[in-house]
C-alpha cells in the first residue's frame, strides 16, 4: 500500500498535475494546510491531521465534510504536522510506501525538521519507506546495505548525503566514483549523474539520503 502526505508547503513546489491524482489507487493524508488544499481540489483524505488555527471557517468545515477522519491537534506541541501524519500513518495503515509532497520550497528549518525527523528512534523503522518529492527533486533514504537505484525521467543530477556518520560508502557505477569512505559528519556529495539507467551503491553503518535532481 502506498500513501500520500500533502503538507503546507509552496503550491509552486509541487510536481506538475500532483492534484489531479484522484483514482481510487491513490490514498492521501493532509497535513494542516495541505489537508485543505485537498479537499479544495475534490480530494478526499483518509486522514487530515493538524490545528487548523491559521484556516478559514468555510475551509475547516471543508475539511471537515470531505475528510475520512479528522484529527486536531493544538497549536503549540512537541511534533510537528508531518511527525504526527508519519505517526498515524505507520500505526493506521501500515504502508509500503509514504510519498510527502509539500515539504520544500517553503522555510528551511520546516524542511530540515522534515529531513531530519526521520532519525529519530521511533521513526528509523520507517527511513527506507518514505520519499519527498516536489518538481525538481525526488528524495528518498538508506539503511545500511547493498543498494540499486534507478534513473527517473528528467533527473538529470544525483547526490548522496550522510544523515550522520557513514561507514565503508562505495558508489560503484555513478559518473564520480568513490570507495571505501568514512564519513564522520553529515555531508552532501553533490553533482553526480547516471551512466547507465542503473547505479549502485553501499555502505555499512549509518543513514544515506540520495536525491535525484534537475535545474
Amino acid at each position: 500500500m502506498k500513501i500520500n502526505l500533502l503538507v503546507g508547503g509552496p503550491i509552486e513546489n509541487y510536481p506538475e498535475r500532483l492534484l489531479e491524482k484522484r483514482g481510487q489507487d491513490e490514498l492521501w493524508v493532509g497535513a494542516d494546510k495541505g489537508a485543505v488544499r485537498l479537499c479544495e481540489a475534490g480530494i478526499k483524505p483518509i486522514l487530515s491531521i493538524g490545528d487548523f488555527d491559521s484556516s478559514t471557517n468555510r475551509e475547516r468545515y471543508l475539511v471537515d465534510v470531505m475528510s475520512k477522519e479528522v484529527m486536531t491537534s493544538v497549536p503549540e506541541k512537541d511534533d510537528t504536522d508531518t511527525e504526527l501524519c508519519l505517526r498515524l500513518i505507520e500505526q493506521r495503515f501500515h504502508p509500503d510506501l509514504i510519498s510527502i509532497y509539500g515539504a520544500t520550497g517553503g522555510r528551511i528549518d520546516h524542511l530540515l525538521a522534515n529531513l531530519f525527523c526521520l532519525l529519530r528512534p521511533e521513526f528509523l523503522n520507517m527511513i527506507s519507506k518514505v520519499e519527498f518529492i516536489d518538481k525538481n527533486n525526488v528524495i528518498r533514504f538508506y539503511n545500511p546495505g547493498e543498494h540499486e537505484i534507478k534513473q527517473i525521467e528528467g533527473m538529470r543530477y544525483l547526490a548522496f548525503v550522510s544523515m550522520g556518520p557513514v561507514d565503508d560508502l562505495n558508489l560503484y557505477d555513478e559518473k564520480y566514483r568513490l570507495r571505501h569512505a568514512n564519513l564522520s559528519r553529515v555531508i552532501s556529495l553533490a553533482s553526480n549523474e547516471f551512466v547507465s539507467e542503473t547505479a549502485h551503491f553501499s555502505f555499512k553503518n549509518g543513514n544515506v539520503c540520495v536525491i535525484w535532481s534537475k535545474d
